[in-house]
């Protein structure tokens, strides 16, 4: 195909895109925060400048220089994981680059060849590229409902299935901010030898004793691995894989993600290991945010039929995907940074505001919010 005829055809795409509602793009932040996952406030923090200041005093290098398995590796990297372990509770943490590139590594390389790995419906994007990259058989399960894991187990045993089997969840889904029913998962787990993998993104730093996220009760456990965002309520970036020895070392050996990519900066994992630091010791910035989302919830769920949630996100279903966006801009306008989420990242039909509570906007901030939308919401 010509070159000209190749870009004339994504062209054409892009334009579909655009004619239904459906385009993406690039636009700077303004207005109140509602939109980011930057939970407790902390990304713009004195106290994380102040960390970013102690590396660079401490001599940091900014940029690591190569993958960690060449020149790469950090004395800064090694203390965030050792520490990492402690404050999970696990043997063994991993630093990466993000959480996509963390899951992308988690799942094409610990699942192998005739095993099966269900996964949540609604699982995020990066495992659905982990698992197209891995080699185990893989089928999708009902959303939050553990029978429907047992029995994908159970038909793929009584089909001759003799590999491990592999259950893959979100503690809380980002885009409808519902838990995942862990306790219950543990326990068709358990059931099957099965290992669990949970990917803590929007739970870490907001739940658990010293923000150590929803599946804290399994910490520890051998079948359990767990994935914590630093770049959400940590303030910072990267992730960290968290679990046996064994399934750590597997990935530094075998993943290939890890293998080749550039080592996180020094400076950022020295940041992540202080900010953690901080969470152990601040109860207080949770409860504030909870006081937040609880008035959040008072506010909107009733007027606008927001799903209830006693998470920080909180999502306003609209459906059509036209209409959400026009009433996004229209926050947007009004001073509110909300965005309108449109399929494939939620189902079809089901497009929706994702409004976050953090701790960058006010009670007053809520309330302004709350009169907005019921001055704004447009009709079908």
């Amino acid at each position: 195909m010509p070159i000209n005829a190749f870009f004339e055809e994504q062209a054409a795409q892009l334009d579909s895109l655009k004619r239904g509602s459906r385009l993406r793009s690039l636009a700077p932040r303004s207005g109140k925060d509602f939109a980011s996952n930057d939970y407790l406030g902390l990304a713009g923090s004195t106290l994380l400048h102040d960390a970013l200041r102690e590396g660079m005093a401490l001599g940091l290098p900014a940029g690591s220089g190569g993958s960690r398995l060449l020149r790469g590796n950090h004395a800064a990297h090694e203390a965030l994981e050792a520490e990492a372990a402690a404050h999970y509770g696990t043997e063994a943490a991993l630093f990466m680059a993000t959480g996509f590139v963390a899951n992308t590594a988690l799942f094409a390389t610990l699942p192998q060849r005739g095993d099966l790995l269900v996964h949540d419906a609604l699982i995020h994007a990066s495992v659905h590229d982990g698992m197209k990259l891995g080699r185990a058989e893989t089928r999708a399960a009902a959303h939050n409902d553990p029978q429907a894991f047992d029995e994908a187990i159970t038909a793929w045993r009584a089909c001759g299935g003799t590999g491990r089997a592999w259950i893959a969840v979100e503690s809380l889904y980002s885009m409808d901010g519902d838990r995942a029913p862990l306790a219950d998962l543990a326990q068709v787990a358990a059931r099957h030898d099965a290992i669990l993998l949970i990917d803590e993104a929007h739970a870490t730093g907001v739940f658990g004793t010293g923000g150590r996220g929803l599946a804290e009760a399994l910490a520890g456990q051998p079948n359990v691995i767990t994935l914590h965002t630093c770049g959400k309520a940590l303030g910072c970036e990267g992730a960290l894989l968290c679990g046996p020895k064994v399934a750590i070392d597997f990935i530094v050996n075998r993943g290939r993600p890890f293998i080749f990519s550039t080592a996180p900066s020094p400076l950022v994992a020295h940041m992540v290991r202080k900010a953690i630091g901080m969470l152990a010791s601040h109860d207080d910035w949770r409860e504030d945010l909870f006081d937040r989302i609880a008035h959040a919830r008072a506010l909107l769920a009733p007027r606008l039929g927001a799903t209830p949630s006693d998470t920080q996100i909180l999502p306003v279903v609209i459906g059509d995907d036209a209409r959400t966006m026009r009433i996004a801009s229209a926050l947007q306008r009004q001073g509110f940074d909300i965005r309108g989420i449109r399929p494939p990242t939620v189902p079809a039909g089901t497009a929706r505001l994702r409004i976050s509570i953090t701790r960058n906007v006010t009670k007053g901030d809520i309330g302004a919010l709350s009169e907005s939308l019921d001055r704004i919401m447009i009709p079908a």
